[in-house]
């Protein structure tokens, strides 16, 4: 397989992946389809900023936000069934079962270790440590631009780390098990070692003491946007939305089985990120996952990184004193 050569890198090499946006799939059917596929993003996108730029306070809460966000995922998981990109990522039971374990998990026990270690307790720290009354200006900004400071603060610190977790080995440990899944879906979000998914989930926008209200705007923002990235189903995304945000097939290209590829798009909402450091690709992949695309059960996902790891210290230390393995041991026939 020859592939294309995107800047310095050969993509598709390894596996199946469409570069550039030529021959994308389309949605096929009538003209309200097209039509509904079509600006489906960008409208509940301005839906969800108009609704928490102007809802009274009693119902601009986090409890409304995350009614708001049950139906949502319904309601794209109805259109995944409706619309899928591709049939081989079509949700069975097990798929399901799998996802609602994961999710499950992300709200109870990553809950609450995030309400004792994560970012809101470093950036205390941090706060306390530093004069920040400098930056008091960035308080005094319309809603709207705080809000999108927020989420683009908040992306550029995924950016760097999911680009760390691809980049150095114990971080890459933790991430790993992310890229066993074989398709997309709207909760594959949120599958992978709890440890990963704690890392992915710090962020910075919380140095700054924005309206609380912003930080619901931003949240609106990537429920509207980044929640694409693990779906499946078809849109004629339009271009400039491509352009600014990270869609479902730059991250496709991203979970391919193709090295390069999956060396690509870290950024979770503002694809721009990778647009100015160099690691965008434009395209699409069907083919997902690792190791020829063998599946990951969920055991497997919560020893990863200690199991490999393991083996990894102890190779080291292996060839550092110049130890073989031991070879496996002789077992006798039974009588």
């Amino acid at each position: 397989m020859a592939g294309v050569k995107v800047g310095k890198r050969i993509i598709g090499a390894d596996a199946p992946v469409i570069v550039g946006w030529e021959n994308i799939g389309r949605v096929q059917g009538g003209p309200f389809k097209q039509l509904f596929f079509t600006y489906f993003q960008p409208v509940m996108l301005i839906a969800a900023i108009l609704f928490w730029y102007y809802a009274p306070n009693w119902l601009a809460v986090a409890s409304t936000a995350i009614a708001i966000r049950l139906g949502w995922t319904v309601l794209l998981l109805g259109l995944e069934w409706v619309n899928p990109r591709y049939e081989s990522w079509q949700l069975t039971w097990k798929e399901f079962a799998t996802d609602v374990f994961y999710v499950g998990l992300g709200v109870t026990f990553l809950g609450m270790v995030d309400s004792y270690i994560g970012d809101g307790e470093i950036i205390k720290a941090v706060q306390g440590a530093f004069d920040w009354d400098k930056f008091s200006w960035f308080t005094s900004m319309p809603l709207l631009v705080q809000a999108l400071l927020i989420s683009m603060i908040f992306d550029f610190g995924q950016y760097w780390m999911h680009r760390g977790m691809h980049n150095w080995y114990p971080l890459w440990l933790t991430h790993a098990p992310h890229h066993y899944i074989t398709q997309l879906n709207v909760n594959k979000g949120a599958v992978g070692n709890p440890i990963e998914l704690f890392l992915i989930g710090l962020g910075i926008g919380g140095l700054f003491d924005f309206l609380p209200r912003a930080f619901l705007l931003a949240g609106a923002i990537g429920m509207t946007v980044a929640v694409y990235q693990h779906i499946n189903v078809r849109f004629n995304t339009p271009r400039w939305w491509r352009f600014v945000f990270n869609t479902v097939e730059h991250h496709s290209v991203h979970h391919s089985q193709d090295y390069e590829a999956t060396r690509s798009n870290y950024s979770g909402t503002w694809i721009i990120w990778d647009r100015i450091f160099g690691t965008c690709v434009d395209g699409e992949a069907e083919v997902l996952g690792m190791e020829g695309g063998r599946r990951m059960d969920i055991r497997e996902t919560m020893i990863y990184p200690f199991t490999e790891g393991y083996k990894t210290a102890r190779s080291a230390i292996d060839r550092r004193f110049g130890r073989e393995a031991a070879p496996a041991p002789h077992l006798e026939p039974a009588e």
